[in-house]
């Protein structure tokens, strides 16, 4: 487990621990006494980790996964790889490993086992979680289950609702006002240089010389484009009038994370799919690493694929 910044205040350390707490207790006999302890009344869960699947099993009577989705899943381990505090918020970025020997949202037990990346981003005040958004890579899940989304009853997919929140520029310009009469640290500095990688889609000030991508957002359409014939993922053809919104940054250390959306409208090819003209917008994550200099040395991206591909009418193209 990697930490930001393993010398981090003492609040921020009792916020990471709680989030710890909360996340290594659960499927434990211990859990319920954690959760009645940790999470506030008013405990709101923003994003739920499997929104596409969950939604997609609304109103259908199929089998509930359970909490946790231990009953899919029993044997589910959490593995958590990164951490990060930043003020009351607290991210982490695990993998989820275990087998599937129950109906999960719909999809019957298939005996194979997975391990997908999940991030969660936390809120906590007065040493409670009020906040919790979750997203894990349910399209990289669906794959590895070689399962198809279970269809609904009445023939309809759910895709998810546009994001609503400022554009760059606008986060820029606020995130500005925030630190101009305030002495800057390196994380206002970084957090800065992150949120002025999303004003455009090719946008490469502040990156370090041989800045590496650890991960691409796109990461599993690009494999399958270039799998299928279909060449390298061209996301400017695939959505010309492509922008970027922020929601969240966090700094700590030499670390910053951003939750931002990326959205567009579909104009052009996008793996074998014609266009569509259909209106694209999910969520992504961004881990930034930087160097003393305030550069960034590397980025790793994980975004909402299965949010797209739903958005596209074609939620199983990986399995194609």
């Amino acid at each position: 487990m990697n930490h930001a910044n393993p010398n981090r205040t003492a609040e921020q350390a009792r916020n990471v621990e709680i989030a710890l707490r909360f996340k290594q207790t659960q499927g434990k006999p211990e859990m319920p006494q954690v959760e009645k302890e940790v999470l506030a009344a008013n405990y709101d869960r923003v994003r739920g980790g499997n929104l596409h699947l969950a939604g997609n099993a609304r109103d259908q009577n199929w089998p509930h996964p359970a909490l946790y989705l231990r009953a899919a899943f029993p044997d589910r381990v959490d593995v958590i790889e990164q951490v990060i505090a930043d003020g009351d918020r607290v991210g982490l970025l695990f993998r989820v490993t275990g087998t599937h020997t129950g109906n999960f949202f719909g999809i019957e037990p298939t005996g194979k086992r997975v391990d997908v990346y999940e991030v969660a981003l936390l809120r906590i005040v007065d040493g409670q979680m009020v906040e919790g958004w979750f997203m894990m890579d349910e399209a990289e899940l669906l794959r590895q289950l070689g399962a198809k989304l279970p269809p609904r009853a009445d023939g309809k997919l759910v895709p998810p609702a546009l994001p609503k929140t400022d554009d760059a520029a606008t986060f820029v310009k606020k995130l500005k006002e925030q630190i101009k009469n305030t002495v800057q640290t390196a994380q206002d500095r970084n957090r800065l240089t992150a949120a002025r990688t999303r004003l455009s889609t090719h946008n490469k000030d502040g990156l370090a010389a041989g800045h590496r991508n650890l991960r691409h957002g796109f990461q599993h359409t690009r494999a399958f484009s270039l799998a299928h014939g279909h060449g390298e993922l061209n996301l400017d053809a695939a959505f010309s009038d492509r922008r970027y919104g922020i929601d969240v940054l966090l700094a700590e250390g030499r670390q910053v994370w951003m939750r931002f959306n990326v959205s567009g409208t579909h104009g052009g090819p996008f793996c074998g799919i014609a266009p569509t003209d259909a209106k694209m917008g999910v969520n992504a994550v961004s881990i930034l690493n930087f160097n003393d200099s305030g550069e960034i040395t590397s980025t790793w991206t994980f975004a909402d694929e299965l949010g797209v591909l739903l958005q596209l009418g074609r939620p199983n193209l990986l399995l194609e």
